[in-house]
């Protein structure tokens, strides 16, 4: 008895080691096994509203007050906040004034051409007097009757009559000309500060949904800076970032599962509808966008999740697990490592091209 036990207590620790070896055996190999896979992109998700813009303001100032509350709908035209400036304010009161004056100056009963108008009048009657004297003159000096100054007198007092005439009416249509392009600017002016003016109160240019308000009352707007996120309630998108080695696999219509954090374990699907052509040159990305199938029941700016874009579907194709592969193509078997060709993958699984059948056993690589 005591020979048993001595032997027992000798070989146990050997015995163990095989049973552990064994076990081992068993659990890390495994079969080829035939089945449906599903070739995917994976890409992280976020979900945004479509429409989705910032809300600027078009003069600076003081907020004075936010119109709405974050989650308000609004409509087109809504006023979002009112801004205080009084600047524009006078801006506008001396673009009034500089018009009626303007107006004035070219529409009013005492104006510039008004006495333009009145000297013309009084050298066109000084021009025909001294137009008939010359005549007479003239008449009188063919015919050999008077003296050569006197006539030299009349026809130099008729030119100078004409010339002035003829100076004032430049003068007359010149200034005319100045006063109205005055006038015209004046108006412009002032309809430019009114359009300022009004641009005191800031409002939506969409029907949707105001998501954040980033202004307080009392605190300093300027125009580089938004005041308000303002996105659609029923349209939303899927953005998401795709590696550069994964973006020519892609094509507009491809199907989509999304997995939200929100939701656990819930998946959604989506269809591809965007890829954007430019690279993000710091994370070495494409930003691609999909939309909902079906939307889910509640969504909000900013979700977070996982997508896979379901690049390649194949039914019965005889696939093993990534983590039994040995390098990029090999596996071991009974007979010890050998190569084999792989088509399709997954984020788990690899297609078997050649190599294997679905009856050879594969041994998971040690650590």
């Amino acid at each position: 008895m005591k020979k048993w036990f001595i032997l027992l207590r000798n070989y146990l620790p050997f015995y163990c080691l095989l049973l552990v070896f064994s076990c081992k055996n068993n659990v890390d190999k495994i079969l080829p096994s035939e089945e449906k896979l599903i070739e995917s992109v994976y890409s992280s998700v976020i979900v945004q509203p479509d429409s989705l813009y910032q809300v600027y303001a078009a003069v600076g100032g003081i907020l004075e007050t936010n119109l709405v509350e974050e989650g308000d709908l609004v409509t087109k035209g809504t006023p979002i906040a009112q801004i205080i400036n009084n600047t524009p304010k006078l801006n506008t009161e001396n673009a009034k004034l500089s018009l009626h004056l303007a107006r004035e100056n070219y529409q009013g009963s005492n104006t510039l051409l008004r006495a333009l108008r009145d000297e013309i009048s009084a050298a066109q009657l000084q021009y025909k007097n001294d137009s008939i004297n010359y005549t007479r003159q003239k008449n009188l000096w063919d015919q050999n009757i008077g003296s050569k100054i006197e006539f030299d007198n009349k026809k130099l007092a008729f030119e100078l009559s004409k010339n002035k005439l003829t100076l004032l009416k430049s003068n007359y249509d010149r200034t005319e000309t100045e006063l109205d392009t005055r006038l015209r600017q004046a108006e412009n002016n002032y309809q430019s500060a009114l359009i300022t003016t009004d641009d005191f109160s800031v409002e939506s240019v969409i029907n949707g949904k105001v998501y954040a308000l980033l202004k307080n009352p009392g605190e300093i707007v300027n125009t580089s800076g938004p005041i308000a996120i303002i996105g659609s309630t029923e349209d939303f998108i899927i953005e998401m970032q795709v590696d550069e080695v994964d973006i020519v696999k892609l094509r507009l219509g491809q199907k989509v599962i999304i997995t939200l954090d929100a939701y656990g374990t819930e998946t959604f699907s989506a269809t591809l509808n965007k890829i954007y052509p430019q690279k993000d040159e710091r994370s070495q990305t494409f930003k691609v966008e999909a939309l909902f199938d079906t939307l889910p029941s509640v969504l909000y700016p900013g979700l977070a999740g996982e997508g896979n874009i379901v690049i390649a579907e194949k039914e019965g194709v005889l696939t093993i697990p990534k983590s039994y592969l040995i390098g990029s193509n090999k596996v071991k078997t009974v007979e010890g490592i050998i190569p084999i060709v792989l088509g399709s993958e997954n984020l788990d699984k690899v297609e078997v091209l050649k190599g294997l059948n679905a009856d050879t056993y594969i041994y998971k690589p040690t650590e």
